[in-house]
């Protein structure tokens, strides 16, 4: 039988007492041990934050940034974006866990996988400076919520 994996979150004593129940009855063996771990909560990029990041600067700069002469779409900008801004590698303070920008394909060759979706608060919130610094050096002018 697989014992399935859970995920507590400790915010009162009853979250607290019902892990203890599941630690007193974890299975015991010497061939299969189980593996518990305890961390901190490391929130996951919030929905507004990728609301305000279409909203926000991929629209003024697909809108406004000119390269080698022709404009792009949000979505051109959003993949070019990711290419060039997520993380290379795992860092828990700005990925979930499981994180990985690249994989190869069948035929070996290298392809983007990484998502902004695996991104926690912090590191969504580095990804939008880097983006925001990026169209400005393209002589992006950014809009707030209120002018547009």
């Amino acid at each position: 039988m697989t014992f399935p994996k859970r995920t507590f979150f400790l915010r009162e004593e009853r979250n607290r007492d019902t892990l203890l129940g599941l630690i007193k009855n974890l299975p015991l063996s010497e061939d299969k041990p189980m593996q518990v771990t305890v961390e901190p909560y490391r929130p996951v990029r919030k929905k507004s934050q990728n609301d305000l990041m279409w909203s926000g600067p991929l629209k003024d700069i697909s809108e406004q940034a000119w390269l080698d002469g022709r404009q792009f779409s949000a979505e051109v900008w959003h993949d070019f974006m990711k290419r060039n801004l997520l993380p290379d590698e795992f860092d828990p303070e700005l990925c979930k866990d499981g994180y990985q920008k690249y994989d190869f394909d069948p035929g070996g060759e290298r392809i983007l996988i990484g998502s902004t979706t695996q991104l926690t608060v912090k590191g969504f919130a580095q990804y939008l400076e880097a983006l925001i610094a990026f169209g400005a050096n393209l002589g992006v002018e950014f809009h707030t919520r209120e002018e547009r």
